[in-house]
């Protein structure tokens, strides 16, 4: 490992592959902001599940969940109706 290279675990971003000599350092705010929105829309998909599945055990229909979703039955049928 020369001394321009740091390396300090795996990362699935890719970043660890980057060269530092052609790739000079930036500002990361616009990376940080684009891993928060990220985030934020896997936790919304996730409560958007959470929130279906409970209406299908409180007995909503398919159909009251289509119009929450501003989708017809079907459309939020083949989303959700096998979690």
């Amino acid at each position: 490992m020369n001394a321009m290279t740091i390396k300090t675990h795996n990362d699935s971003t890719g970043l660890d592959q980057l060269d530092v000599r052609t790739n000079p350092a930036r500002d990361a705010a616009h990376f940080r902001r684009i891993l928060a929105a990220r985030k934020a829309v896997a936790e919304a998909e996730q409560e958007l599940r959470e929130a279906v599945h409970e209406a299908r055990e409180a007995g909503d229909s398919w159909t009251v969940i289509g119009a929450a979703l501003d989708t017809t039955r079907q459309a939020a049928y083949q989303r959700f109706g096998r979690d």
